[in-house]
């Protein structure tokens, strides 16, 4: 059970591909229009309960709860050493190595 005032994340379906504008490009009227939002949880709930939350800026949204205190779960991939070469590259060019010390 998830208490009413926690910081939350909720999902709701904005359109359905029936609803989508003519002009959308053809692979995107193919699926809905998706929000995902956080907000404080304005009941206590249940994961996958439909709830309300008020946004941060005081916005009242609808839809799924879907997880508690929610945290940012992405990153910048694994290291590339390409990327480490041609960063000494760079810098090579810019500032000129040891000839410009």
């Amino acid at each position: 059970m998830i208490k009413k005032g926690e910081w939350v994340s909720i999902h709701k379906i904005i359109l359905q591909p029936s609803e989508r504008a003519p002009q959308v490009p053809e692979d995107t009227s193919k699926v809905p229009l998706e929000m995902w939002v956080k907000g404080f949880l304005q009941e206590d709930a249940n994961i996958g309960d439909e709830v309300s939350v008020v946004t941060r800026t005081k916005r009242i949204e609808k839809g799924t709860l879907l997880e508690a205190n929610p945290y940012y779960k992405h990153s910048y991939g694994k290291f590339v050493p390409e990327l480490l070469q041609v960063s000494e590259q760079v810098r090579e060019v810019l500032f000129g190595g040891a000839d410009n010390e």
